[in-house]
């Protein structure tokens, strides 16, 4: 009797046992499996980096993914002093941080392009790595960003890259608080916003005092200082001839600590694994980067590639979401049937392919541009607006995007256990970071206006596609006439920049043997049989071809 007794209460208790709930997405590469990352690649004259991305994708869908999680369940500490009391103003990361860094450097999102620069298309290449990096974790991304960006701004000073440079391009991470000198690799990070400024930088008033030995010193502050553990910062600082560009690094020439004392790490929404500062120049010991009152001009080249990793990490955000809500939908039934077999579903799924092949699409085609910047004119006036439109648009679809991918897993979707919080906390940073979206639709018309090859280059790209789709034509031939109204440009600019950032997206898939999805593309979103929604394309758009093309991490693990 008393063993029935325990049975019963044993039976009482025990976990209910789990069904028709999906296996998490794991161990799948996250190259091989994405067949519009591959085709990009192929398209912008990268495939040579094919065995390297390969290698990489296996990381970014394996063990990174895990080191993700880890790095944003505990985030930077800061840390004034050490125990003695001396002030050291350190970051402290959790070992994870430190594994995905020193993946980042060593597949080279921070450096790969400028290590192959002799090759065609570096930049794409360089993108595909950032692409997939960003798809693990993208708190990483941000020192990996600026120092990869930071050196055409270095090359301004003969001298500052003959030092830094070749630290910069180690594959080695080295994440020790050193002197660069005694270090196997280095980091950048950048200083620009001030409290009373923001992008107005024109209102910086950080002073830079020239020395008697040709430095400068540094006097006041920074209101975001992004990867404060990083070995030097790019920094604006009114000089007596102006707004200029230095490279205030992490220490003195003596070996002391620079005079750079943050005074706490920001508390944000999301972008938890990355440490992001507020800093003041104490008499901080600074170098001038090109010439002086010529700040902006010296590290908007850094901007430049700054707001193309915004849109790579994007496009890479809106991948992983997609990803995570097929292989979901994949795995869990409902009023009988699995809930990727459901009409609307489908068509949810679908749209949110559609979307993210566009972006990748956008973003790839930029980077072929800016490989391209010193040897093509068409493709570096294409390059200095393309990047703005793109940066504007890709980086606001996001959310909206991330949010219905979330949406695809239900419930379980808003649980931090799972990606799609961070993805979901993580999705509106890009279209801040580098200048908001009306900076980035005032920068589109300043090229127009002031350099009139942006335009050319702008119309003979879309031009490539002229008479391939009725829908593309139709819009083309009304593109010039946005431009016409000048007085009332400003106000509409947000209206302008997204059409146009619609037809780039149209072009470059009309230019590829995706025809289906091409056409899908141009009558949703330039024909308006679409929605305000995801999930609202017509009934013969390419439903099977568009989740078929996304479904590859998924089929990797059956």
């Amino acid at each position: 009797m008393k063993n029935t007794e325990q049975t019963s209460t044993t039976h009482q208790f025990s976990t209910h046992e789990v069904n028709n709930q999906p296996t998490a997405l794991a161990n799948y590469n996250a190259w091989e499996t994405d067949d519009a990352l591959k085709e990009a690649v192929i398209r912008e004259g990268a495939s040579w980096a094919s065995d390297h991305l390969s290698e990489f994708g296996a990381r970014t869908g394996g063990d990174m993914v895990d080191k993700g999680f880890a790095a944003n369940e505990n985030p930077p500490k800061f840390c004034p002093f050490d125990r003695y009391g001396h002030r050291i103003d350190d970051v402290e990361f959790h070992p994870a941080y430190h594994e995905l860094m020193t993946a980042g450097v060593y597949y080279g999102m921070s450096n790969f392009a400028w290590r192959n620069e002799s090759r065609q298309s570096a930049h794409v290449a360089r993108a595909a790595i950032m692409y997939l990096g960003s798809q693990a974790e993208a708190g990483f991304g941000c020192p990996m960003s600026m120092t990869y960006a930071a050196i055409p701004a270095l090359r301004h000073n003969t001298r500052l890259a003959e030092k830094w440079i070749p630290k910069l391009l180690s594959t080695e991470y080295d994440p020790r608080s050193l002197p660069m000198e005694q270090k196997s690799g280095c980091t950048i990070g950048m200083g620009m916003t001030e409290k009373q400024g923001g992008s107005d930088l024109r209102r910086n008033s950080t002073k830079a005092v020239k020395q008697s030995d040709a430095s400068y010193q540094i006097i006041g502050h920074k209101w975001f200082y992004s990867a404060p553990m990083s070995d030097a910062h790019l920094v604006l600082a009114q000089s007596e001839n102006g707004l200029s560009c230095f490279l205030v690094p992490r220490f003195r020439p003596d070996g002391t600590l620079n005079a750079v004392r943050i005074q706490r790490l920001k508390d944000k929404l999301g972008d938890w694994s990355n440490a992001s500062s507020e800093v003041e120049f104490a008499g901080a010991f600074g170098e001038l980067v090109g010439v002086e009152g010529r700040g902006v001009a010296t590290i908007i080249e850094m901007v430049a590639l700054t707001r193309l990793d915004c849109m790579i990490g994007s496009a890479a955000q809106m991948r992983q979401a997609v990803v995570q809500a097929i292989h979901h939908t994949s795995g869990r039934e409902a009023f009988g049937d699995l809930l990727i077999n459901q009409p609307l579903m489908r068509n949810v799924l679908a749209d949110l392919v559609l979307e993210s092949d566009a972006a990748l699409a956008l973003t790839m085609r930029v980077a072929r541009a800016i490989s391209l910047l010193e040897t093509d004119s068409h493709e570096a006036a294409l390059a200095r607006i393309a990047t703005a439109i793109g940066k504007y648009w890709i980086c606001k679809r996001t959310p909206v995007l991330v949010n219905e991918a979330q949406e695809c897993l239900g419930g379980i979707g808003y649980v931090e256990e799972n990606i799609m919080p961070r993805l979901y906390r993580q999705a509106p940073l890009n279209s801040i970071w580098e200048g908001s979206g009306n900076i980035q639709c005032l920068d589109v018309l300043r090229a127009l206006n002031k350099e009139p090859a942006t335009r050319e280059a702008l119309f003979t790209e879309l031009q490539s596609a002229a008479g391939k789709d009725s829908y593309f034509d139709k819009e083309l031939g009304q593109l010039a006439s946005y431009f016409e109204e000048v007085e009332t440009l400003e106000f509409r600019s947000r209206y302008v920049i997204e059409r146009l950032a619609l037809m780039l997206q149209a072009c470059i898939l009309l230019n590829t043997e995706n025809k289906d999805i091409a056409a899908a593309f141009c009558r949703s979103r330039l024909g308006g049989a679409h929605g305000l929604a995801f999930g609202t394309l017509s009934p013969d758009a390419p439903i099977d071809q568009l989740i078929e093309r996304a479904a590859g991490a998924t089929k990797s693990m059956a």
